[in-house]
């Protein structure tokens, strides 16, 4: 099988945010994203921004058109938010968004009408119709297709960092669960998800993605779920590991980090460097660890089992960036993961509130309602930085 990797401008960056819809009074998941969609289609036809369902109607998704930077992919899912709320403030509905709801329980949701839905839910069954999961997928252009699986591998030690800064999934049908991340582990239970085969080039793919469509595990290549996967339509890299985010400079972080470590991978093969990359057996302890431990998870760095905080490792790694960071234009959103680090990922901000509030998961989800609403715009936060 032959898959063309499309050709993209190298380091550019595209942003997708899956959104809840609840309720405004109780925090229920509401069933109403038909109608949102519906009533926008229009409305936003000439945008360089989309929105779009996803697998359950309780949910859409606001995906960016291609920036040069990451402001500008944020600033159109900014302005695609925007537009959704001219539709979902008079009816009630909040937005909200994190890895999943609190105390929703799948038996009470909707699935969407489309076939590729349909179908998956009746080939995974229980499985499927738990996917009740968010989350931020952040593509990057990638110039050269052989760049992409080489950068993919050595990305892939890099996938706690980011699972532990988006972690926002400690609570799952009502239960505390103990995870930071619980749905990076749900996630994963679906065939042809969870973290990527260690690949080493562009053919091996194409033999993966032949034997998957004939021996009808999936169709094509946008069936290919792992944490990071080739993009080919698009020519990315698509790392989609995270928990969904709560706030727009937190998006941004996680996005800018994801670009300039692409970017460093890239330099690197550029110079003729072998790219390192960490065993499978140790990426997948790492997975488990930023899972169950967020940003307090001490994580495997090195092929000879060396260690260190994740938090001590992402210091690091912002000091290792910063020259990549200011030739991409992101310095400054890069900087969202010294405040993600200080003032703690989503799951701990979640954690407080239940505490709080004597485990009451009905204040937990205002509480998202309320960062979603009120949080900084990408712009306010930038201009509080100078």
């Amino acid at each position: 099988m032959t898959v063309p990797f499309a050709t993209s401008e190298r380091a550019s960056v595209g942003l997708e945010w899956e959104v809840m819809l609840a309720d405004g009074a109780t925090g229920d998941l509401v069933s109403r994203a038909p109608e949102v969609l519906e009533s926008l289609e229009e409305a936003s036809a000439l945008e360089r921004y989309t929105v779009t369902g996803e697998l359950l109607t309780n949910t859409i998704e606001v995906t960016s058109g291609i920036g040069d930077t990451v402001a500008a992919a944020v600033d159109d899912i900014a302005d695609s938010i925007g537009l959704v709320r001219t539709f979902t403030d008079t009816r009630g509905i909040e937005l909200l968004c994190a890895g999943s709801h609190p105390f929703a329980q799948w038996y009470d949701q909707e699935v969407s009408d489309k076939s590729r839905y349909r179908s998956l839910i009746d080939r995974t069954q229980w499985w499927g119709r738990n996917m009740m999961i968010w989350g931020i997928h952040v593509h990057v252009g990638v110039e050269d297709v052989n760049k992409v699986f080489p950068i993919i591998r050595a990305l892939s030690a890099y996938l706690p960092h980011f699972q532990a800064l988006s972690a926002s999934s400690p609570f799952w049908a009502g239960d505390r669960t103990g995870y930071a991340s619980n749905r990076s582990l749900v996630f994963q239970q679906l065939p042809t998800a969870g973290l990527p085969w260690p690949l080493e080039n562009w053919s091996q793919f194409e033999h993966y993605l032949d034997d998957m469509v004939r021996t009808g595990v999936m169709e094509d290549s946008t069936e290919v779920r792992w944490d990071i996967r080739p993009a080919p339509r698009w020519g990315t890299i698509e790392v989609r590991a995270c928990d969904g985010m709560s706030t727009l400079p937190e998006l941004a972080a996680v996005a800018a980090l994801v670009q300039v470590l692409v970017e460093y991978f890239s330099r690197q093969l550029d110079e003729g460097r072998t790219l390192s990359y960490l065993q499978p057996w140790f990426v997948r302890e790492n997975k488990w660890r930023a899972a169950r431990y967020g940003l307090d998870a001490h994580v495997i760095v090195g092929q000879d089992g060396a260690q260190m905080p994740v938090r001590e490792h992402l210091v690091q790694i912002l000091d290792e960036m910063g020259d990549i960071a200011n030739d991409l234009k992101c310095a400054r959103e890069l900087r969202g993961i010294e405040s993600i680090l200080t003032n703690g990922a989503s799951y701990e901000r979640q954690l407080r509130v239940a505490d709080e509030a004597a485990g009451d998961l009905r204040q937990v989800v205002q509480h998202l309602i309320r960062e979603f609403r009120a949080g900084p715009t990408l712009r306010d936060h930038l201009a509080s930085t100078n």
